[in-house]
């Protein structure tokens, strides 16, 4: 089992690019390392008329996909961006592994 260092959800921060600084949560992970980041990212993009569709053609904002170097989650508790590493924490006889802040320490998966 590989355990991701961001998740769908988590909120998230861009540290490059044109989108720099901007916060959002992450609503999609793709197969080729880039997030869709709500209200992150967003471009101009030309479609064109379909009447069969009932589309009505003209230029739209969308977001793209960001590519995962280019954020970092969000840590509430310093109020800015970290690194997030991976531990195993015993339970009673069980282990399992979980996500944290490396900053503080703090397990992000409670």
């Amino acid at each position: 089992m590989s355990l991701s260092r961001i998740r769908v959800g988590d909120q998230v921060v861009v540290v490059a690019g044109r989108s720099r600084g901007q916060r959002g949560t992450v609503s999609a992970k793709r197969n080729d390392g880039r997030f869709i980041v709500d209200g992150v990212n967003i471009v101009k993009k030309t479609v064109r008329p379909d009447p069969n569709q009932g589309v009505q053609g003209g230029i739209e904002e969308q977001e793209a996909p960001i590519h995962a170097s280019n954020v970092m989650i969000y840590n509430p508790s310093t109020k800015k961006h970290d690194r997030v590493g991976c531990k195993t924490v015993e339970d009673g006889g069980t282990s399992r592994r979980v996500r944290y802040y490396k900053s503080t320490g703090e397990v992000i998966d409670g």
